[in-house]
């Protein structure tokens, strides 16, 4: 079925006619959206649980609140009457959105629904492998370390994946190689969940060649749809990834006919059934032309960021671009490569020396995120590069990270 793509008029910032966007969540992928959607003179509201997040450094308000309390969340949104409201983190107050969205009080992207159903890893995996039919790995939800360990005796076997049923960037998550490491994955998965409440997914391993994000876009189609929403599709991004935590990303990734088509397929029967409008990341393992969903993100997707230079939209812009109802643009400019740059230190005042060096090869660009505090395996900064193909822009992205060394300031 068909949707028509929901327009906002766009006015001026600070004015009686500005159209005013909050995003629940302000870290370095929602501070590149709060960019995108001012160049286009949206006025922007940055909210994060803790104070000079990355965003609200650049947005025109900045709010700390603690997101998954309900009565918080309800407050700030009825108070500042933003004329959309973008969760760009996991930890919300879901059923908040759904009922202000219900009571026609603000339109949430894309969905209530998709924020409740993607916020955690139990509501989209059975929306995609028992609703859909898609193919997944096989999985089971436990509550205990007794019911891992009975989950992974009566079929998942070793080697397996656990992962908290809430949590970003891989925290929490590890791989179960025998029963020697049981216990440790339950406990590592409880402290790296975003809201302890005690469920992890255990996932069957997949052997898969490798694995891609498939940046998806529901947005405004050609003037012959006449206002109907469209799916569009960004390259394959190929990616790697280091306890669950991307460390790498690159575009295109090389896909055969067959498993480019499946791939999109996928992605567009999950974020078909999510609805609403806005750029998701759909991850998907691939092996030969077989391919299985993983997950979905209804936001920008951290493997994206290599997207700033490789795409004539980047991510960011194909989001606010498709939130506000405007065209779209996601074809690929050039090949190229993003490698994370770590805090590598633990500190409240960071310097970055380096740069000038990582920033003296051509075809080469760092974003230093501004986090207020620094930890040894945070990720603070991204490198990215072009070339004439993947492999020379990974190796000049990694060579650019490298370069760049964190240190606390002298006191």
């Amino acid at each position: 079925m068909t949707q028509a793509v929901q327009t906002l008029p766009l006015g001026t910032p600070l004015s009686p006619s500005a159209a005013r966007v909050m995003l629940l969540g302000s870290g370095e992928l929602g501070k590149e959206v709060l960019i995108a959607l001012q160049r286009l003179g949206v006025e922007t509201i940055a909210v994060d649980r803790y104070e000079n997040a990355p965003g609200q450094q650049v947005a025109h308000h900045s709010r700390t609140i603690t997101m998954s309390d309900p009565a918080q969340l309800r407050a700030l949104i009825e108070s500042e009457k933003p004329h959309l409201v973008v969760p760009e983190i996991e930890a919300i107050a879901t059923p908040v959105l759904e009922e202000l969205e219900a009571q026609g009080l603000v339109r949430v992207i894309p969905t209530a629904r998709a924020a409740r159903l993607t916020m955690d890893r139990e509501g989209i995996r059975r929306l995609a492998a028992e609703t859909l039919g898609l193919p997944t790995s096989p999985y089971q939800f436990c509550d205990s370390l007794a019911e891992l360990q009975a989950a992974i005796d009566s079929g998942i076997g070793y080697p397996c994946i656990v992962k908290p049923v809430m949590s970003s960037s891989g925290k929490g998550q590890s791989k179960i190689d025998g029963p020697q490491d049981v216990q440790k994955a339950w406990d590592y998965a409880m402290a790296g969940g975003r809201v302890s409440h005690g469920r992890i997914i255990v996932e069957g391993f997949i052997d898969f060649d490798y694995e891609i994000t498939q940046l998806t876009v529901r947005a405004a189609g050609s003037a012959a749809t006449q206002g109907q929403i469209a799916t569009h599709f960004c390259e394959p991004i190929g990616h790697l990834q280091v306890s669950g935590d991307y460390v790498e990303s690159w575009q295109p990734h090389p896909m055969s006919p067959a498993a480019l088509q499946k791939a999109r397929d996928i992605a567009k029967a999950v974020t078909d059934n999510l609805g609403g409008q806005g750029l998701f990341g759909v991850e998907l393992f691939v092996k030969g032309d077989q391919v299985w969903f993983s997950e979905v993100s209804p936001r920008p997707h951290d493997t994206g960021l290599v997207t700033l230079s490789t795409q004539v939209q980047s991510e960011f812009e194909l989001h606010a671009r498709a939130i506000l109802g405007l065209p779209v643009d996601t074809s690929l400019r050039t090949p190229g490569a993003s490698a994370v740059i770590y805090g590598g230190v633990d500190t409240q005042d960071v310097i970055f020396d380096g740069v000038a060096e990582a920033l003296s090869e051509p075809g080469t660009d760092l974003r230093l995120f501004g986090k207020p505090e620094s930890f040894v395996k945070r990720r603070m900064g991204v490198a990215l590069a072009t070339a004439t193909d993947t492999q020379a822009a990974r190796a000049k992205a990694r060579g650019a990270a490298a370069k760049v060394k964190p240190r606390a300031a002298a006191r």
